[in-house]
């Protein structure tokens, strides 16, 4: 069940959040490539006073991550950030808590409590034996609960693990738990390869629920490699728009370079997908809004009927033809239904001749 109409993508500035131009330089990179919020490290108060003028050369909102010191807070507050992310947990006390909820109240900012499995509460550790989903829940939960002691119910939950599995089980029961909104992803997932899965496991999972209302895939890669990722799982779910580029995985029968060729058609579509949206429709192309899928498969004995989906594709030829194609020759087809055929020489540009009539 998927109910969201805009699942925003974050991500998170590996710069030095007091070096101004850095920073901001970092972020409008990612917002060109689909980033929607930031979220940056604050540390100190260099940090925190280096927000005023991050916010003057930015168009995204920006969240202020802080922990352990509730004074960074409040000036992040009074420099302009858009949301806090604190674990109220370790800033120092309720009082220091009540001060950063007046202060978030007074602006009409946002606070985001952030959880980890590493960083639950002794007491809650020792009460559950271990760092389980109703652990995890009821630590958030209490940091929740806290802050609407003062008063303040402008309320976003994480509460993310490095295992996929205990961060799905920790968000679906918090959905039956409470219906603040949750900024979900999973934590600590790894280098880029073995992360990236961790993450489409997790928030695929959780966004096929229904749960979810922001997300962040967690690399150890540069931050422009989460916002990728993060809109290919959403793209894969129908739930962002763009160039989805589907493939098969080749065999026997493939009459081309399916991975060479899916490459190119990939970057070709990336870098006129501004063209391919704008164009008046023509052939069959009424149905393109804001998405475009294409296919590439190495025959054409079942290419076009397993592609059947896509807008538009491309199939080789090997052995056995359709369409009046030969050997050496390629086919394109619309939505499974054969269009052309042409030299392999010249497939990528005859297809994306069609796309761009």
């Amino acid at each position: 069940m998927i109910s969201r109409d805009k699942i925003t993508i974050q991500s998170m500035t590996t710069t030095k959040t007091s070096d101004v131009q850095a920073t901001a330089a970092q972020i409008k990179s990612l917002a060109a490539i689909g980033c929607d919020i930031i979220r940056v490290a604050v540390p100190d108060m260099a940090s925190a006073d280096a927000i005023y003028h991050i916010k003057s050369e930015i168009d995204i909102p920006l969240v202020a991550d802080i922990h352990f010191d509730y004074r960074l807070a409040i000036r992040c507050v009074s420099s302009g950030a858009d949301k806090i992310r604190i674990n109220p947990g370790n800033i120092g006390g309720e009082d220091n808590v009540k001060k950063v909820a007046d202060a978030c109240r007074k602006r009409n900012i946002p606070i985001r409590i952030g959880v980890n499995s590493g960083s639950l509460e002794r007491s809650i550790l020792e009460k559950h034996g271990a760092v389980t989903a109703e652990a995890m829940a009821e630590s958030v939960l209490g940091h929740a609960a806290l802050l609407t002691k003062y008063d303040f119910d402008d309320i976003w939950l994480s509460a993310k693990a490095s295992s996929a599995k205990l961060t799905v089980q920790t968000y679906r029961l918090l959905r039956e738990m409470t219906k603040y909104p949750l900024h979900i992803g999973v934590t600590g997932a790894g280098t880029e390869y073995s992360g990236i899965i961790k993450n489409a496991i997790g928030i695929g999972a959780l966004l096929l629920d229904g749960i979810g209302d922001t997300i962040r895939v967690s690399l150890t890669a540069p931050p422009e490699r989460e916002v990728i990722a993060a809109k290919t799982i959403l793209k894969s779910l129908g739930l962002y728009p763009g160039i989805d580029v589907i493939s098969c995985p080749t065999c026997g029968r493939c009459g081309i370079d399916v991975m060479t060729i899916a490459d190119e058609v990939e970057r070709r579509l990336e870098s006129n997908m501004s063209r391919a949206l704008k164009s008046k429709p023509a052939a069959d192309k009424s149905h393109l809004s804001d998405s475009l899928t294409v296919a590439v498969m190495g025959c054409s004995v079942n290419g076009p009927g397993e592609a059947r989906q896509a807008d538009f594709g491309i199939a080789g030829c090997a052995g056995v033809t359709r369409g009046g194609a030969k050997e050496g020759e390629g086919i394109i087809f619309a939505r499974g239904e054969i269009i052309k055929k042409t030299k392999m020489s010249s497939l990528i540009d005859e297809l994306m001749e069609i796309i761009y009539l």
